[in-house]
């Protein structure tokens, strides 16, 4: 046997014979043999500390630093150098799952101004801790909404959402028993002409919308709150959370649920994860909220402190009535995006946002120029994201972008190409970027 297997050659024969198997070939017999390991494992021999640090470095130099004007989800943002730094403190990594209020302050004291500044980005009246990412977020909210509002079990959305987070809502309403109706896009926006309607025939618990939504657009609301609400539906809209800096929040629009990705909030693009999802809320439906709320208190001495005063989760009641599964929050990066918000201020999310603005607006007018491109949605505002529909062969054009440094966009149709621009990126790289589509 291996000498850092913990078990012996005897405790594997009790274990085979107290299942009734001779082997362990037996106990995967249900694996095909086309699948299985032949021989030993490839594995080299060992390193030294210095052979290993050589042998990565060499690896690293394979790595291609592009320039990003691709989105759809995840933005290229400036990350200041000392949220890195304050993040690895000791206070701050207290270990796992704060239950134990004593010794969990800092973890306790961040998630509480997390809270707190996530209410206020949203202009809803309260956070919870977070979730998973904003597919996920948005597919408890379907759920919640199913359990707020009685006798329902149908969730609209609209088909101007991200493609992915409509693939986790689909899932999630397949293994959790509610019907998922559709909202059309006409022209890059959602088209609400039917909402009435399929409100009308009852039993819906909620209506999900994006701002600015999938193709970059931003929405126009009016009214759909109210139209919800009528019938007893809950309003729900998505957002990317750093646009809400510029935005009318989903408070303002009258959302009952406020959820999304967070990703933009000076957390890394690292390759599609860890993101973050948030979630806020009416105090009305603080209860319904999956995950759990950080509050504020004293003391026995009068000293301010903080503690878990919200765990809806099934670890702590019947399985069956917990609202939800979700088991744990986005910690580690709940702290990067708390400091990200506090050093950057309501100011800063103001600038980064506008510049970013700014600069998606002059890439699209000046791609516009080159000749090669119309608009794919005419007369539609965006913020910092948008659709242009090229003519000539967009895979060779993209081609030709990569192999200059350039990450050009996301393809969302065989001529569309989708870009984003971030306050990282200035004149002279849209310039760059332009000049290679002439």
């Amino acid at each position: 046997m291996f000498k850092y297997f913990p078990h012996t050659a005897d405790d594997i024969q009790h274990m085979l014979d107290v299942i009734g198997l001779k082997s362990l070939d037996d106990l995967y017999a249900d694996v095909p043999e086309s699948v299985r390991l032949k021989g030993e494992y490839d594995l080299p021999e060992e390193k030294s500390e210095i052979d290993i640090r050589k042998y990565f470095n060499q690896l690293g130099t394979k790595n291609q630093q592009k320039i990003c004007f691709t989105g759809a989800g995840s933005y290229d943002h400036y990350i200041p150098s000392a949220i890195p730094q304050l993040c690895s403190r000791s206070e701050y990594l207290t270990s796992y799952t704060p239950y134990q209020a004593e010794i969990s302050q800092g973890t306790l004291h961040y998630i509480f101004e997390y809270q707190t500044m996530m209410a206020r980005l949203t202009g809803m009246e309260v956070s919870n801790a977070s979730m998973y990412d904003g597919s996920t977020a948005t597919a408890e909210a379907a759920m919640m909404a199913c359990t707020a509002v009685k006798k329902s079990n149908k969730v609209i959305i609209s088909e101007a959402i991200d493609p992915k987070v409509i693939e986790v809502v689909k899932t999630y309403a397949h293994f959790n028993g509610f019907e998922l109706q559709y909202l059309s896009q006409k022209n890059g926006v959602t088209d609400f002409t039917n909402l009435p309607g399929l409100l009308a025939q009852g039993g819906v618990a909620g209506v999900i919308v994006q701002q600015p939504n999938y193709f970059g657009i931003i929405e126009d609301f009016t009214g759909v709150a109210g139209t919800c609400h009528d019938k007893k539906a809950l309003f729900i809209v998505n957002s990317i959370v750093a646009d809400l800096a510029l935005l009318k929040t989903p408070g303002e629009w009258g959302a009952d649920i406020a959820v999304g990705e967070a990703q933009s909030l000076g957390l890394p693009m690292a390759w599609g994860g860890p993101y973050l999802g948030y979630m806020c809320t009416t105090n009305k439906l603080v209860r319904k909220m999956p995950g759990r709320i950080v509050g504020e208190t004293l003391d026995q001495d009068g000293r301010r402190t903080y503690a878990l005063t919200l765990q809806a989760r099934e670890q702590h009641i019947r399985r069956d009535k917990a609202t939800s599964n979700i088991c744990s929050n986005e910690s580690l990066m709940v702290l990067w995006v708390t400091i990200y918000m506090a050093l950057m201020g309501k100011q800063g999310l103001r600038e980064a946002a506008q510049l970013g603005c700014d600069g998606a607006h002059y890439l699209h007018d000046q791609l516009l120029a080159t000749g090669h491109f119309i608009e794919t949605f005419p007369g539609k505002e965006f913020l910092n994201e948008f659709c242009l529909r090229y003519d000539g062969d967009l895979d060779a054009l993209q081609q030709t972008w990569l192999d200059h440094g350039f990450f050009g966009g996301i393809k969302v149709a065989d001529d569309i190409v989708m870009l984003a621009v971030t306050e990282q990126r200035d004149k002279e790289e849209i310039d760059a970027l332009v000049n290679l589509a002439k």
